[in-house]
């Protein structure tokens, strides 16, 4: 196994095991000091999809975005999949939340909102104007489902 493929699944393994706010953005920090940059951060973006995915409907989602926001700082990649998770959670509670946002974020983060999100407002907006059929279909698929 290449080292950056052993690296990658310790830090995996790093980042899960830690428990509270500090510790996990002390542990983000961490990962994101290693020499190979893009392996560091796409470990810290596997880490963020799985625990903002549990954290969801959580009370415990703005704190922990919050610490694990400070961490990663200024990677692109990252930050941009946090804020798409904050985007995701305020749809999911309610929330005030913005229509542009949505239409404007990724593929990644329109799709995962079409396969998993109960607002019909949100599954409206994106069967009508989402970058790619697949997430127009899908909305408009889950919308017709729930119609039913």
């Amino acid at each position: 196994m290449p080292p950056e493929h052993w690296r990658y699944a310790r830090h995996l393994e790093s980042l899960a095991a830690v428990s509270g706010e500090p510790a996990e953005a002390e542990a983000v920090a961490a990962v994101l000091r290693d020499p190979d940059s893009v392996m560091a951060e796409s470990a810290v973006v596997t880490h963020l999809d799985r625990r903002a995915a549990l954290l969801l409907a959580d009370e415990a989602f703005p704190a922990w975005a919050r610490a694990v926001g400070g961490a990663i700082g200024g990677r692109t990649f990252a930050a941009r999949r946090l804020r798409e998770w904050i985007l995701l959670k305020a749809i999911t509670r309610g929330e005030t939340w913005s229509p542009t946002e949505l239409l404007a974020a990724s593929d990644w983060c329109q799709r995962t909102a079409a396969r998993s999100l109960h607002a019909d407002d949100a599954l409206r907006l994106l069967a009508a104007g989402a970058r790619t059929r697949r997430v127009r279909n899908t909305a408009a698929q889950r919308l017709l489902r729930r119609a039913a």
